[in-house]
């Protein structure tokens, strides 16, 4: 089964994303891009995750919960899980490894959580955006010690990389796929298989449908093992 994907996605909750990118706000531009599988994946996050997957449910979509990592060496890194309890599981680990840093809305911006009718219910007070005192080498053991996968976001970027940040790829930190832009050089990206999501901070940054991966069900849990068996279609 063929399902259109994009599964690094912010909310308000992450410093970055615009306010207007609540959960109902982000599965409804989400469903109307023709997309199947979907992932919210704020920064060191999981608090509007529980919001986003019911809306999500609500219009058809298969939702996972997740986050976008920063690891002490200040790579990004999106970890996906089957179930929401899974990914509250994680984010508490990722939570005390988080320095506890306040964030400074004038600079950052607000940090919201939503509530369950899509209204504002309260802010993240530590900054989202510092690098956590977990390695690169820890990610996928940790992710994978709560049932779910981790991969490297945005691998050909300039910033927050893998290889801008540390300059190698290494087999031991885990990692079996990696995420990549679409404007990334195919000659310079590791051998391995690849992702291209939108890493949407706003709701104008959410593309059509364009990517694809073949799962064995239309589930969060069928999702999950496509990735780990690496059943990923690079396009339409």
């Amino acid at each position: 089964m063929k399902l259109f994907y994009d599964l690094h996605l912010h909310s308000c909750l992450s410093p970055c994303g615009d306010e207007d990118a609540t959960p109902a706000n982000l599965a409804g531009m989400l469903s109307l891009a023709g997309l199947d599988v979907v992932a919210l994946t704020d920064h060191n996050s999981c608090g509007n995750c529980a919001p986003f997957l019911r809306r999500a449910a609500g219009l058809g979509l298969v939702a996972l919960p997740g986050m976008e990592l920063t690891t002490s060496e200040e790579v990004h890194v999106i970890c996906l899980f089957e179930r929401l309890d899974d990914a509250l599981a994680f984010e508490r680990v990722v939570y005390c490894a988080l320095p506890d840093v306040p964030n400074r809305p004038e600079v950052f911006g607000r940090q919201l959580l939503i509530g369950e009718d899509d209204e504002i219910a309260g802010e993240e007070p530590r900054l989202l955006l510092s690098a956590t005192s977990i390695g690169i080498y820890d990610v996928t053991a940790l992710a994978a010690a709560h049932g779910g996968v981790a991969f490297p976001a945005h691998i050909d970027r300039a910033s927050f990389s893998l290889l801008a940040n540390l300059g190698f790829w290494d087999d031991a930190m885990g990692f079996t796929f990696y995420e990549r832009t679409r404007a990334a050089n195919p000659e310079l990206m590791p051998l391995k298989p690849w992702l291209v999501n939108s890493d949407a901070h706003r709701l104008e940054d959410i593309p059509d449908a364009a990517f694809r991966l073949e799962a064995p069900e239309r589930s969060a849990g069928g999702v999950l093992r496509a990735l780990k068996r690496l059943n990923i279609v690079f396009s339409t």
